[in-house]
């Protein structure tokens, strides 16, 4: 048995427009302090409400390149192989903005084949929202499937 992962998904099982399973992902104050810690950006917009207030912000903010990881775990999730995907890339749009009580707040996250293209590849759209409103815009992966 080999020690790499494959997708189990196959390349001749999704046409364009095939949707992944949808996900819904918390995110609270001690979310972003745990991710602070672990990528080492310390910037006082995650985790402290008054410097974010003073800087125009409407409340701490999430990292952005934590949502983009959330997002992409449905994609990653979807395949089972989280080195199937070849190339990832987003446009922040809006913040997520992380009240300090006890909901936070919920990313939602869709995606779609949006393309099937050559080498077993697929490009997937992906849909990120938080309070209605989208959080990340040209979320899109290039995803290698079985």
């Amino acid at each position: 048995m080999s020690d790499f992962m494959t997708a189990k998904i196959s390349y001749s099982d999704v046409e364009v427009g095939t949707e992944l399973p949808a996900q819904t992902f918390p995110v609270t104050r001690d979310t972003l302090v745990r991710y602070a810690g672990a990528s080492g950006d310390f910037n006082p917009i995650h985790w402290n409400e008054k410097f974010a207030k003073q800087v125009g912000l409407p409340d701490v903010i999430a990292h952005g390149m934590f949502t983009m990881a959330e997002a992409i775990r449905v994609v990653t999730d979807w395949t089972g192989d989280p080195g199937a995907v070849v190339e990832y890339g987003v446009r922040f749009t809006k913040p997520v903005v992380v009240p300090n009580d006890d909901q936070g707040a919920v990313i939602e996250v869709a995606g779609k084949v949006a393309a099937k293209l050559d080498d077993n590849t697929v490009r997937v759209d992906l849909t990120a929202t938080c309070a209605g409103q989208k959080v990340l815009g040209m979320s899109r992966a290039v995803v290698r499937l079985a």
